[in-house]
């Protein structure tokens, strides 16, 4: 028997028998042999570590239920299903927890500073059988500190009373208890149990972690859950980690905490053999992925952003009057707490509202508050990877009271700096005059330096995109044989073909570009691109009597040399149109991309020749 815990056994036996759970038939041979294996001593416990994305040093330790004899269920799976089924799962819950705890304690996890974290199901927190004194009762015995206990909440579990499973978590925390979602993404709850248990930490499943390096979607759901969680407070750890470019992408997202067999496989010891781990601290985990360079004209809000000083929301109210006088030039004060930005001090605002007040008695109210009952906590926050032209607009569609105001950023939902309006308008003014210079002169239409800033931006951002590369299909002998005036005016044409239908489906994600000649560039989200090009090619198909004149309309050919100076017989113009898709496929690089689009433009200028019309190839790479 485990010490002081013999009361608690009697009471699981008594409370699973009254509670007179209906078995499928042969459950109950399954039901007696899950009582004999908590009974007779054969649960056992592994630890896996997590650790810290910043340092590689351990945080803490999973506890892993493992059965010393396995004749019985052929995994830990089958055993929890089959407690689940025979109503006997707060029994097994339990007795895993007592026994982590025990194993935990025994091994000299008190006093190191290393958290603990315990799996329990929504059932057995809500079982009316259970209640948190059992837990207080074996944490108390073992003399363990309740803060650095972690229970982890499957989140696949279906929850039916999110109301009353909130008030049971409230409990635990109340009582010093930390708590974790496990298997983020996986289950049921979501966002909505989220939302409504506010964790320490989130554990992203390892479905969104595996080939995160190469899954375009994955990255950004992972990318989107961590922001989401650090604006909250609430630590990320990614689960599953099981490659070096797995470790090294999860790093740079700034996911706090890491777990997984590339890192060390659970053990039956907290004292695990991290040693290699060294070795990995080598690599650059806390640089970013190599994805080519960047030109100097690209700028992003992060960019630009100034770190400014931060203060937290436990300073006085005089303190910060004392800064703002000392520094005639600071406009605003971020709050930040725990590297989440929380609120922000604007030296205007402020002086008006809390310093002089509607009677002059402002400072004498408020000289022993602190920042968080005066600081404002409606302001504009934006990721460091947010384009400037983004940025740009939701600054205008703020309230005219606030259009100046300081602009908070965030990189990966942590505090990373602020943006004076004036120093946006500037960037934005620079920025408009790169591009204007690499216009193309026939059409107007950004060049090849910004198609390469374009495509580059979406690269860093993660954003889903397509690219459709057009080209027009025997241009030099129609530009020989009608001359260059009409040949211009099918390149203007095009282009401003092209330029309407994508504005007219998607305005602020889509980009046209010029490449030269007759070839164009079109950048739109995935799940258009094929209807988009398809319109283009009907749109541009209907103007070949205006390009061919109405006789060699008719005929469907006109006669021309070919570029060895042989005469040959040419049908009217059409397009080749190649599609290359990031949606699933991670391209880090443009040259990468131009790469992959010279075999994708071939396979289209083939399909058209062999078809004689216009033809679209989307290459879609499937991987991850």
């Amino acid at each position: 028997m485990i010490r002081g815990t013999a009361p608690v056994r009697i009471k699981w036996e008594f409370d699973t028998i009254k509670m007179g759970v209906k078995h499928k038939k042969g459950e109950p041979h399954k039901r007696d042999k899950i009582l004999d294996l908590i009974d007779n001593d054969q649960l056992t416990v592994h630890f896996q570590p997590i650790l810290s994305s910043s340092s590689l040093t351990v945080f803490g330790f999973e506890a892993l239920a493992r059965v010393k004899q396995e004749e019985h269920f052929s995994s830990i799976y089958e055993l929890f299903q089959s407690a689940k089924d025979c109503g006997v799962l707060t029994n097994l819950d339990i007795a895993c927890c007592s026994n982590a705890i025990k194993e935990a304690v025994l091994q000299g996890i008190n006093g190191s500073g290393r958290h603990l974290f315990i799996n329990m199901s929504p059932y057995t927190i809500c079982d009316s059988s259970y209640c948190i004194g059992i837990t207080n009762e074996i944490v108390s015995n073992w003399g363990l500190n309740r803060n650095m206990v972690v229970f982890e909440i499957t989140e696949e579990s279906m929850v039916n009373n999110f109301d009353a499973f909130r008030k049971i978590i409230n409990m635990y925390k109340d009582s010093g208890y930390k708590i974790a979602i496990d298997d983020f993404g996986a289950g049921y709850g979501g966002l909505k149990m989220l939302s409504l248990i506010e964790p320490d930490f989130v554990k992203i499943d390892r479905h969104f972690i595996s080939n995160i390096d190469k899954a375009i979607i994955k990255y950004n759901v992972v990318d989107s859950i961590t922001i989401a969680c650090h604006r909250m407070g609430i630590k990320v750890v990614a689960e599953g980690v099981e490659q070096q470019e797995e470790l090294d992408t999860t790093s740079e997202m700034g996911i706090d905490f890491l777990q997984g067999f590339y890192l060390c496989k659970p053990q039956a010891s907290i004292h695990c053999d991290i040693s290699h781990i060294i070795n990995l601290q080598d690599n650059p985990i806390n640089t970013p992925i190599n994805r080519g360079e960047v030109s100097v004209e690209t700028k992003y809000i992060g960019d630009i952003a100034i770190k400014m000083e931060s203060i937290s929301s436990n300073t006085p109210v005089k303190s910060v009057l004392n800064k703002l006088i000392d520094d005639p030039n600071l406009r605003c004060q971020p709050v930040v707490d725990n590297d989440r930005i929380v609120g922000i001090i604007y030296r205007t605002r402020f002086i008006e509202n809390h310093v002089i007040g509607k009677c002059g008695y402002g400072m004498h109210l408020n000289y022993h508050k602190t920042t968080k009952q005066v600081m404002e906590t409606r302001f504009l926050t934006v990721e460091a990877n947010e384009s400037l032209e983004v940025v740009s607009q939701r600054v205008q569609n703020r309230k005219p009271e606030h259009l100046y105001d300081e602009i908070a950023v965030t990189k990966n939902g942590k505090y990373h700096g602020i943006v004076p309006i004036n120093i946006l308008l500037d960037a934005i003014t620079q920025k408009s005059l790169a591009l204007a210079k690499g216009s193309n002169p026939l059409t107007g239409l950004p060049g090849n330096e910004a198609i390469q800033r374009e495509i580059e931006k979406r690269i860093i951002q993660n954003i889903h995109f397509d690219v459709a590369y057009f080209d027009i299909n025997h241009f030099k002998p129609y530009n020989d044989y009608y001359g260059f005036e009409r040949g211009d005016h099918v390149i203007r044409t095009l282009g401003d073909i092209i330029k309407s239908v994508t504005e007219s489906i998607t305005k602020d994600n889509s980009f046209v570009g010029h490449i030269g000649g007759d070839d164009f560039i079109m950048i739109l989200h995935p799940t258009i691109s094929i209807n988009t090009c398809n319109t283009i090619v009907s749109l541009f198909e209907q103007r070949q009597v205006e390009f061919h004149g109405i006789d060699d309309y008719k005929a469907g050919v006109y006669t021309a040399k070919n570029r060895k100076g042989d005469v040959e017989t040419f049908r009217l113009l059409s397009l080749s149109v190649g599609i290359i898709s990031t949606e699933v496929y991670k391209i880090d690089s443009y040259a990468e991309l131009a790469s992959i689009a010279s075999e994708v433009k071939k396979a289209a200028k083939a399909l058209s020749l062999k078809q004689g019309r216009s033809a679209i190839v989307r290459d879609r790479r499937l991987q991850g």
